[in-house]
């Protein structure tokens, strides 16, 4: 789940505060986990480890974040002197390089938002899908998004055909029956060679501030499902999901059945989960169901107990307490608030001349709070035009 990072590493996911305490710095960041001042009886070897990492990172010059560098460097020290075998390892170290590496890639563009494009690779080029893929990239890259994709063909070479040179991010998968990357992202600098398919997903998702989902076989439908779990529990901040086919063509409308009679009726998902996902066979309708998402709501992060979401528009008192009124169940204390920069925000500059609503959100439905942003989304206050997620 990028316009301004509030997915990779400025906020946390919902529900996660770790994030938002004081830095380790100002408790030792370099200690080593585990660690407790020699308590343990193993105090002497894991001084002497960390004292080796503490001068490594000195040498490499490492200033910023040298707690979580140290865990990192002592989780490695651990992996060592474990149980795990070569092969553990193997896994260990190139989910880790090739996780460096697309951060290095996608780095430069935090402050740009962006949209992951999913699809099948086996659809043609004269295929009226790959049209819809290709105009919905179009249109959102003429707003100022950029397109992520895995870079294959089909539907990924369409959504980078769209976004057009340079407006585009390849995540590619080395698979022994493809042949590489598609034409259109093949020479870009911001593609990215992933071995593994976990990884690749989690750059994939990371990065993006809406989602875009075509027709396509299982590798599809497993990032389709997992993008919805990680909404659905609140693993990720909240997003649009805009599943895109064609007129008259059954795929989605199929896939919609089944959710409805064969998952929610048996109640094994929640009837507002649906409020996950919208289904359209209009490229420009899904484009601008991506770019209404942030009409008025610009982002979300947690202080302590208290979710707060940050808006483009302040909202009346009047429009306050009705939010409250019909979303007070989502809130511990039954109330939503409006709300200034809370301090930690102002501290860390955290986007503090924005407007905020405020609540004790008490994780009961993650699509209710989808809702919630529906509707700020629609008040009489909020903008006009949809403004891009900012930095």
């Amino acid at each position: 789940m990028s316009g301004g990072r509030r997915r990779a590493g400025v906020e946390p996911v919902l529900g996660d505060t770790s994030a938002l305490e004081e830095p380790a710095e100002a408790a030792g960041a370099d200690a080593m986990p585990g660690d407790d001042n020699g308590t343990d009886g193993r105090a002497g070897a894991q001084s002497g480890v960390s004292e080796l990492v503490t001068r490594l990172m000195d040498e490499a010059g490492i200033e910023a974040n040298r707690d979580l560098i140290a865990n990192i460097l002592a989780t490695g020290v651990r992996l060592g002197g474990g149980a795990a075998d070569r092969l553990d390892l193997k896994i260990t170290e190139a989910a880790i390089g090739e996780l460096a590496d697309a951060f290095e890639v996608f780095a430069p563009y935090r402050d740009v938002p962006k949209v992951t494009i999913f699809g099948s690779a086996r659809t043609r080029p004269d295929a009226p899908v790959y049209a819809q893929a290709r105009d919905a990239a179009r249109a959102l890259a003429d707003a100022g998004w950029m397109v992520v994709t895995g870079a294959g063909p089909g539907i990924m070479a369409a959504g980078q055909e769209g976004a057009g040179p340079g407006r585009s991010f390849g995540v590619n998968i080395r698979l022994p029956f493809e042949s590489g990357a598609n034409a259109f992202i093949a020479s870009d600098p911001k593609l990215v060679e992933m071995k593994y398919f976990f990884t690749r997903k989690v750059m994939l998702m990371k990065e993006s501030d809406g989602f875009l989902i075509l027709p396509g076989g299982f590798g599809t439908l497993d990032e389709g499902f997992e993008l919805l779990t990680l909404l659905q529990t609140g693993k990720a901040q909240p997003a649009p999901i805009v599943l895109l086919d064609v007129p008259e063509d059954s795929y989605w409308g199929t896939w919609t059945r089944f959710i409805q009679d064969e998952v929610t009726s048996r109640g094994l998902i929640s009837p507002e989960d649906t409020s996950l996902w919208r289904v359209t066979d209009n490229a420009q309708e899904a484009a601008d169901e991506i770019l209404g998402f942030y009409r008025n709501y610009h982002s979300s992060r947690w202080v302590g107990d208290l979710l707060v979401l940050r808006l483009q528009a302040a909202p009346t008192k009047a429009e306050v307490s009705a939010l409250s009124k019909r979303f007070g169940y989502l809130s511990a204390n039954q109330r939503i608030q409006s709300s200034g920069p809370l301090p930690v925000e102002v501290r860390s500059r955290d986007h503090a001349d924005l407007p905020r609503l405020i609540l004790r959100f008490n994780h009961s439905s993650y699509a209710g709070l989808r809702q919630l942003i529906d509707a700020v989304n629609s008040l009489d206050s909020a903008p006009p035009q949809a403004t891009p997620p900012g930095p």
